[in-house]
């Protein structure tokens, strides 16, 4: 199964990052000429001025609503400029199944295609939609219990979030706010902030995953968040030799930017177990097959003026001896790397038809192209 959602967070930001900058920080004590805040909630879906709070004499009479099966419910919908800088939600059912069949779009300018859409679990940085307690520089989710996103969201004259319910379950309690400030004038150099949400159960054996598919124009790639669930048929070998690529303005055959393993791609080596930092992390590592991670260039800027692609690609890697049993026991792998320790030397098997049965190999780390599945946004 491959399911495949372009307009769909985080792969593509076309804005600023807003990092604790000292301009960041001297815009708290400001004037902020220009602005008005608004808040949308159930107790001001349209966010006007002075009529928040009215239900129930305004005891709080209706802080969240039911949301069914199959129906949707519009988050926000405003006209005129703006930039959201917060939404906040949580809803009675957290499970991986409802987060993701619960879907968020996000529309901008009256735009028919959205520039958001995602699974709601997986859009807030809870990969593979399993929510556990964090916080980084732009998602957090204090207590495993709610959904934090902090990054700033343009629009010119119009914006309109939406939240789905594709499940076959009503959901009883769902609440939630979306701060934003208004602005007396649009500045042309603000872009939009995109999303881009892929999955591959399994993907593709020997062929990059997809992060971010082509896209054409000038912007900035934000960062990404990514959801694997490793095959049982692979044991318990490791799974993250695959380097992520970005392909800029142009690159064909070859990117640009090229790492050297997914572990490293988040800052970490050697293997990768559970942290959570600023720009990168990852909240869960190996608990029933699963590992989710994130990596946000924000103090790394990677910057496109005409188009920008990315890829991971799905590579693991063990010893010579449990790849080789993999191998003739049927697996689906194709090995693409020996590596030997005495003497020390690189063997790169799809340049060199060596086979993977040579018995020079005994001592050998072997990586190699593997099938698992894969989500990320």
């Amino acid at each position: 199964m491959k399911t495949f959602y372009f307009f769909g967070i985080l792969l593509l930001l076309l804005i600023t990052a807003c990092t604790a900058t000292e301009t960041g920080r001297q815009e708290i004590y400001m004037k902020q000429t220009g602005k008005s805040s608004v808040w949308t909630s159930f107790e001001n879906p349209t966010g006007e001025k002075g009529i928040a709070g009215q239900e129930n004499k305004g005891a709080k009479g209706h802080p969240s609503n039911r949301l069914a099966a199959g129906d949707s419910c519009d988050l926000l919908n405003i006209r005129g400029a703006g930039i959201i800088h917060r939404i906040w939600m949580t809803v009675n059912d957290r499970s991986p199944e409802m987060l993701r069949s619960l879907w968020i779009k996000m529309y901008w300018d009256n735009a028919g295609i959205p520039a958001v859409s995602a699974p709601l679990g997986d859009f807030f940085c809870n990969g593979l939609s399993v929510m556990t307690p964090f916080e980084n520089c732009f998602f957090s989710n204090p207590e495993g219990r709610s959904m934090n996103v902090f990054l700033p969201m343009p629009f010119r004259t119009a914006a309109r979030i939406v939240l789905i319910n594709q499940s076959e379950k009503d959901l009883r309690s769902l609440f939630y706010d979306v701060n934003l400030v208004r602005l007396d004038k649009w500045d042309k150099d603000m872009l939009y902030f995109h999303t881009c949400w892929n999955h591959e159960n399994p993907n593709t054996l020997g062929k990059d995953y997809t992060l971010l598919p082509e896209i054409k124009g000038e912007g900035r790639f934000l960062g990404v968040n990514v959801g694997i669930r490793t095959d049982s048929l692979y044991h318990n070998t490791w799974w993250g030799e695959g380097e992520v690529k970005i392909y800029l303005d142009g690159d064909s055959a070859f990117p640009s930017l090229c790492g050297t393993g997914t572990e490293d791609y988040i800052g970490t080596a050697w293997g990768q177990g559970s942290f959570i930092n600023q720009y990168q992390g990852c909240r869960i590592a190996g608990k029933d097959r699963m590992w989710t991670f994130y990596k946000f260039h924000a103090p790394d800027p990677v910057l496109f003026s005409e188009s920008c692609r990315v890829t991971l690609q799905i590579m693991g890697g063990s010893d010579y001896k449990e790849v080789l049993e993999l191998y003739k026991s049927g697996v689906p792998l194709i090995p693409v790397t020996v590596s030997m320790k005495d003497p020390p030397r690189l063997i790169k098997l799809l340049e060199e038809p060596v086979p993977l049965e040579d018995p020079g190999f005994t001592d050998g780390w072997v990586n190699f192209y593997r099938q698992d599945d894969v989500s990320s946004v």
